[in-house]
């Protein structure tokens, strides 16, 4: 893995999949490195599919999943479809392999467990690396277009992170910015990989934060509010470890008033104002958000901390409309910019 960061987008324009292509090759020309698709079959179009068509389209940028999960169909289905990208776009794909959360929920499914997801997980690297793999069937199942790609985890709490050190090849980490929080998932990375044997440094890291892409101190505070109570919603543990205080109802009462989650609703502003409770600290401790400098240094300092980051996702959040000019103040970027051209020319050159 390299010193320097890569960047990677997982907001695009789905409109079509001629827009998604036009999208993609785009963040390649500004210098993304990574071109990365949620798996949501109700509210996106399939990602195979959309990057099979891109992978023929571009020369460069990465693509991949950013996140599947092994609840919606079985890994060998991921394992193929992955194998298949690999080979279209000539070694430039990733999976990466979560527990679900709103892609399944809207469907009325449970999300994966950590011990299922981490059976998942070693299933399709085995499958992916040729091997073949007792799964209770006839005869063991191998994959016969088998080609090594990479498989990665997105992780927050504790136990999935430290799972994802022992079986996957990298871990994208979802605990926010609180230097207490990625210091704790660095050391679960280190114990997780200790534990199977293997060398933490070849574990690959990311670090998706979501960043809030708005000029308005009030909208800012409220949206960073709304992501804070999303990430205690996913794992307390991420308010027990830096200290952080939840005074307000129970969680499980507000989201009776957040559709689906409070990293999702359609207005973050409104659904940050349930949670006004939670005090300024708490609120700058799981998002991006300020000028370009700002953002830069927060994002310099929480490289700092975790000592390297192979990818950093800057999630964009409210989910830019496709062609709507970014609501920031723009010095290098062109006017009417949209959020991947803003972050590109203001705040990449800044790390």
């Amino acid at each position: 893995m390299g010193t320097t960061p890569e960047f990677g987008l997982n907001r695009f324009d789905w409109t079509s999949t001629e827009s998604f292509v036009a999208d993609v090759r785009r963040a390649e020309e500004l210098g993304f490195g990574y071109a990365l698709i949620p798996r949501n079959p109700l509210s996106r179009p399939d990602p195979y599919m959309q990057l099979a068509v891109t992978a023929e389209r571009t020369s460069r940028i990465r693509l991949g999943l950013l996140l599947d999960n092994p609840v919606l169909h079985h890994p060998a289905t991921s394992a193929s479809s992955i194998a298949t990208l690999d080979e279209i776009s000539a070694g430039r794909a990733l999976l990466t392999y979560g527990i679900g959360d709103t892609a399944v929920r809207w469907l009325g499914l449970r999300p994966a467990r950590v011990a299922e997801l981490e059976k998942a997980t070693v299933l399709a690297k085995r499958l992916l690396m040729g091997e073949e793999v007792e799964i209770g069937a006839v005869r063991p199942a191998r994959l016969q277009h088998a080609r090594p790609v990479p498989v990665w985890i997105a992780a927050g709490g504790p136990k999935t992170i430290e799972m994802a050190a022992r079986v996957a090849d990298g871990v994208f980490l979802r605990v926010g910015r609180h230097p207490d929080n990625l210091r704790a998932a660095m050391a679960r990375i280190r114990r997780g990989a200790m534990a199977a044997g293997r060398n933490p440094v070849d574990i690959g890291i990311g670090l998706i934060f979501h960043t809030v892409a708005s000029d308005d101190p009030a909208e800012t505070r409220a949206i960073a509010r709304s992501m804070a109570a999303g990430y205690y919603e996913y794992s307390p543990a991420l308010f027990e470890i830096p200290g952080l205080r939840w005074n307000g109802p129970p969680v499980e009462a507000l989201k009776r008033r957040v559709y689906p989650d409070f990293h999702h609703a359609p207005d973050l502003a409104a659904s940050g104002k349930l949670v006004d409770f939670l005090d300024d600290e708490t609120a700058d401790s799981f998002s991006l958000f300020g000028t370009a400098q700002d953002i830069a240094g927060q994002l310099q300092r929480a490289i700092e901390i975790t000592g390297r980051a192979d990818i950093v996702v800057p999630h964009p959040v409210p989910m830019p409309k496709p062609g709507e000019p970014v609501a920031r103040v723009l010095r290098s970027a062109p006017p009417g910019a949209d959020y991947k051209t803003w972050f590109a020319s203001e705040v990449m050159p800044l790390l």
